[in-house]
């Protein structure tokens, strides 16, 4: 280990001094021009990914491949697709459930995790020209899965979020009515004279009159919101559990058609068309901070290397990772006094109207003689500020009577009003249009917004086709002769994918993919892209090579960042997902037909299995090249063994013992398998034992799943910490 170790530092500091003359060369003739920084010489025993030293075949690659016409284009790209429609709402749902320690965190992990991140996923693109497949293969064969595995990844998010789209393109094309179909319930028909014009003559000037017949609004919609009842009936025409499957919805089928054609049509036409606290809280703060920050900027799908494969290797993209950070983080702040703005007056109405329904209630309780006088609301308590003035009222009685009135009514407070906000698309399409059908003119507003939630929708999933479409291009020639063709094909290849969740049941499979199952796969491959580059490519190498490629000096406190702060943050983030995953509840919230209300509903036991099943799927690229790579070395280790033993052997010169060969060889199982043995705790019936108090229903598969892989992420971080 210390061979190797002293080896890598011994090219890490060869590629420094050449990242030092480059800079020297840079200082002398102001600006040296891209090919003679990669003309600078190697050592002969480098065995970096990175040619510096380009042949000729190679630069008329470079030249065939398209760049970005300009560096707007290119950071307005990378913003758009971080600026995501659905991480737009949870900065300030996350920043109204924990305070200002959540910026203060979030601010703090951006610069220190965030910004490094993402400069490593623009170099590591900017500086190989190829996408998530081949960067990792040229990296390190070892983790040449780790391509195929964000392309996987990439691939289920983007038939995910292309739900969200197809939403708001419903919601936008309802939007050109007065008013808006969610802003009151639809009328049905009970009796034959609904509709009936009065038959009676009109003098003139004057206009014709219909007689107010007997209406009365939907069942089902009158006893919820209307916006809860068009959003469930209507837009997703959900059913009561997730077994309901259902034929598919028409609306939303032909809404994803429109979506996947709008996608492709962008793609054909290029990239440029897109323009106090306890330590558990403070575990849950970090946990939503770092699961946020990921998130938000797009880490560890390989759509930031695709993008930034098109622009030239002497790009600085670290300063394009903190423009891209800093906007980010911008957006966040500029749109959240907006969004808590919409949601208190939302959170206030709501109370304005609880408060006048419960006083009604209690009049008509105290009338009926249930409730004694003294729970009458006084006359005076229904005025412009009547949620106050109510629990106000409420907050004097005495505790017996204050009990009864509770037992009656609903807690009508503006705060436990806003502790109800869900961030996701309940937000958007619940309670934010909802706000703005209590604004005049609804209508144009709702235009507004779901033109700006589709815009910003489109331009994520832009990016993420673009992490489908560049690895394709860059593994097969046929593809990159045939761009139209192969967008073409995919798109129409993701419509039918999707076609999935077009069924009634098909909004409770979204909530299980993105709640349960996308949050691990995002944090798993952004640790795996760490320790790739940090530890298996090295840091000092990776820096040195982006050096001579910038002609501009690095600090080495990213080296630092890569290698210590970010995989030990990353480590506790996985951490912490699976504990996450393991102890919360297996639930999703349902329509109730019969109530109009949603009900909370657990998932059945094969929901959890398909979860397994897809994540092993997922991550099995992975470990099926890891294996690979370690037979083949092993069979090539025994190969050279076997032709130095059978060589000739000059005068002087010992040959390896084939015994002590083997003995290393069942020195190395045996001892891999006692750590596995004592690590797991095997073969004392502690497991057993603990197990037996467990019911028999119990799915001890996942417990086993679990159990593993926090004792390995754990054995990873302790060996990383004493390493250090």
């Amino acid at each position: 280990m210390s061979l190797v170790l002293e080896d890598q530092n011994i090219k890490a500091r060869a590629w420094e001094t050449q990242a030092w003359e480059a800079q020297s060369r840079d200082r002398q003739h102001k600006k040296a021009p891209l090919l003679e920084m990669e003309a600078v010489s190697i050592p002969k025993h480098s065995t970096s990914a990175l040619q510096v030293q380009v042949t000729k075949k190679k630069q008329n690659e470079d030249r065939t491949r398209l760049l970005w016409s300009n560096k707007a284009e290119y950071l307005l790209a990378q913003v758009g697709y971080s600026v995501a429609s659905l991480n737009l709402w949870s900065f300030p749902n996350l920043w109204l459930q924990n305070g200002g320690i959540f910026l203060i965190i979030y601010i703090l992990v951006l610069l220190l995790i965030g910004v490094p991140l993402l400069f490593m996923e623009m170099a590591s693109g900017q500086r190989l020209h190829e996408g998530s497949l081949g960067i990792w293969k040229h990296t390190s064969s070892w983790m040449t899965g780790l391509g195929y595995t964000s392309f996987m990844v990439c691939f289920i998010e983007g038939l995910v979020f292309s739900l969200v789209n197809c939403w708001s393109l419903l919601y936008l094309s309802q939007s050109f009515q007065f008013p808006v179909p969610w802003e009151t319930c639809p009328l049905v028909k009970n009796s034959s004279e609904f509709g009936k014009k009065e038959e009676k003559e009109v003098e003139k000037g004057e206009t014709e009159r219909y007689v107010q017949s007997q209406v009365s609004l939907d069942a089902e919609c009158a006893r919820t919101t209307p916006s809860m009842y068009f959003w469930y009936r209507k837009t997703l025409n959900a059913s009561d559990t997730i077994e309901d499957g259902g034929l598919l919805i028409t609306s939303v089928s032909l809404s994803l058609f429109l979506i996947w054609f709008l996608i492709g049509l962008i793609m054909i036409n290029g990239c440029k068309s897109t323009g106090k606290i306890s330590i558990e809280d403070s575990i849950r703060i970090f946990f939503q901070v770092g699961m946020h920050l990921l998130f938000s900027l797009g880490l560890g799908l390989g759509i930031i290397a695709s993008f930034a494969t098109y622009m030239p290797s002497s790009n600085n993209c670290l300063v394009d990772a903190f423009v891209v950070a800093l906007v980010d983080l911008g957006t966040s702040l500029l749109a959240t006094p907006v969004i808590c703005s919409v949601m208190g007056f939302w959170a206030t109405v709501i109370a304005h109207r609880c408060s006048e329904k419960n006083v009604e209630i209690l009049m008509n309780l105290v009338s009926l003689g249930k409730l004694p006088p003294e729970a009458q609301p006084p006359e005076n308590v229904l005025g412009n500020n009547a949620a106050s003035a109510f629990t106000s009222w409420l907050d004097s009685l005495p505790h017996s009577i204050k009990k009864m009135v509770l037992s009656k009514v609903s807690d009508c407070k503006i705060q436990n009003q806003l502790l109800k906000v869900k961030e996701g698309p309940r937000f958007a399409f619940l309670l934010f249009i909802e706000a703005m059908s209590f604004i005049p003119g609804s209508a144009y507003w709702s235009i507004l917004f779901f033109l700006m939630y589709l815009s910003l929708g489109l331009t994520s999933m832009v990016g993420i086709m673009q992490g489908i479409i560049t690895p394709l291009q860059d593994s097969f020639s046929f593809f990159r002769k045939h761009p139209k063709l192969l967008i073409v094909n995919v798109s129409v290849l993701m419509f039918l994918c999707s076609l999935f969740f077009a069924r009634p049941s098909g909004y409770y499979f979204f909530r299980l993919l993105n709640d349960y199952w996308i949050i691990l796969p995002i944090v798993l491959l952004t640790t795996f892209e760490n320790v790739t580059i940090a530890w298996v490519y090295g840091a000092k190498r990776f820096l040195a090579e982006m050096m001579i490629l910038m002609g501009r000096r690095i600090s080495p406190i990213y080296r630092f960042l890569l290698c210590c702060v970010c995989p030990s943050v990353l480590l506790v983030l996985s951490s912490i997902s699976l504990i996450y995953i393991y102890v919360q509840d297996f639930i999703y919230m349902a329509w109730d037909s019969s109530t109009s209300k949603e009900v909370s509903r657990e998932f059945p036991s094969w929901a959890l299995n398909f979860i397994i099943i897809l994540s092993v799927i997922v991550f099995l690229p992975i470990l099926i090249y890891f294996v690979y790579c370690l037979i083949h070395r092993i069979l090539s280790s025994s190969m050279n063994w076997l032709h130095l033993l059978h060589s000739p052997n000059p005068k002087g010169q010992l040959r390896p013992s084939k015994d002590v060969h083997k003995q290393e060889i069942l020195q190395a199982w045996c001892g891999a398998g006692n750590q596995l043995f004592y690590a797991l705790g095997l073969g004392f019936g502690s497991f057993t034992l603990s197990s037996s108090h467990i019911h028999r229903s119990k799915n001890c598969v996942s417990d086993t799943c679990a159990v593993t892989l926090l004792n390995l992420v754990t054995s990873v971080t302790a060996t990383l910490i004493i390493f250090l």
